[in-house]
């Protein structure tokens, strides 16, 4: 099973190749695998072998059960993984004795338990990144929402000419539920299209949507005035279920819900209702409660639902700087002067 999900492995003798000799790992040589590279760029996005690593593998496949991680996993020092794509709660990180430095992309992973790596003795670092790219697929997803895009590809593949009425943009009003860094982002271009801006969030101030362009609003309002409500609030405790069957009675009909944050931020099981009954005209997603989303799920069946793979962030130019970035915080880490260190 292994090779099957091990993909383009760096050979010794190419590693040896670039002449930087062995990093020596408490008396080991490191092995590295990166997991859940599912889009096959991981390895051609920076240079591993710098590391002079024994061993730079990467995973193709996304794989849940624990025992199958356990037995993939065991061997290798170092682990690069995508995101939340695969959790590591205790239980499985307890199951890894070898595992000394786990590096995830982005900024922060709430999938990771941060307290048992600090007793295990696990330093957790973090690549930072850029927001852009999930910018980009929201506003993808509005413009496909609005413009009906898939029914049109669809018809288009089908040989008909459908003609579908779709809305414009200019003059409707985008609700920012979250008015952070993407939140600004977002405001911004909504100007360039000519919308109208609200925005709330728990500690939203008047200043700060003022300064971004956007009006302050209460949680209802947002949602009962927006032409589309867009969500950029962090996963936590606090914000887990924030749109649940109220907020979502209080939208129009011909009003869309978009997330490209975290699936929990939104109730599911209201949201399904709300879109299978018409409470609102549909659901653009990019993130789901589980994910992968089971291929039976009933978002999938809805034929007001635009679905994405939690994509938001995979463009090329993201997986570069992520990548280069791990290979920076592994080089450090190996050099014992940890850099980005979350644990």
């Amino acid at each position: 099973m292994l090779p099957r999900l091990m993909r383009n492995r760096l050979p010794l003798q190419q590693l040896r190749q670039h002449d930087r000799g062995w990093r020596v790992w408490k008396g080991v040589t490191m092995r590295i695998a990166i997991l859940d590279d599912l889009e096959r760029v991981a390895l051609e996005s920076a240079d591993w072998s710098t590391l002079g690593a024994d061993d730079v593998v990467a995973l193709d496949r996304h794989v849940d059960d624990h025992d199958e991680l356990v037995a993939i996993l065991e061997p290798y020092d170092v682990l690069v993984v995508q995101r939340e794509r695969t959790p590591f709660p205790r239980a499985l990180l307890e199951r890894l004795p070898n595992l000394r430095l786990l590096v995830t992309t982005g900024f922060r992973n709430a999938s990771l338990d941060l307290t048992a790596c600090t007793d295990l003795g696990i330093t957790v670092c973090n690549t930072g990144g850029d927001g852009q790219p999930v910018v980009e697929m929201t506003w993808a997803l509005i413009l496909a929402a609005l413009r009906d895009l898939p029914r049109h590809a669809d018809a288009m593949r089908a040989g008909t000419w459908e003609q579908v009425a779709g809305r414009s943009l200019e003059g409707s009003t985008l609700g920012l539920v979250g008015l952070g860094k993407t939140g600004a982002r977002m405001a911004e271009i909504a100007h360039a299209f000519r919308m109208n801006v609200v925005a709330w969030s728990t500690n939203l101030t008047t200043e700060r949507a003022e300064s971004n362009g956007a009006r302050l609003v209460g949680k209802r309002e947002l949602f009962e005035v927006s032409d589309v409500v867009s969500i950029h609030v962090q996963l936590s405790d606090r914000t887990r279920g924030l749109v649940g069957a109220d907020e979502l009675r209080a939208m129009r009909p011909d009003a869309w819900l978009v997330n490209t944050s975290r699936g929990p931020v939104v109730d599911e099981p209201a949201l399904l209702t709300a879109v299978r009954e018409s409470w609102i005209a549909g659901a653009a997603l990019d993130v789901y409660g589980t994910e992968p989303l089971p291929t039976d799920h009933e978002l999938r069946s809805l034929p007001n639902t635009i679905l994405t793979p939690h994509a938001g962030y995979a463009t090329r130019e993201n997986y570069r700087d992520w990548y280069a970035s791990a290979v920076e915080v592994i080089a450090a880490h190996a050099a014992g002067a940890p850099i980005r260190v979350l644990a």
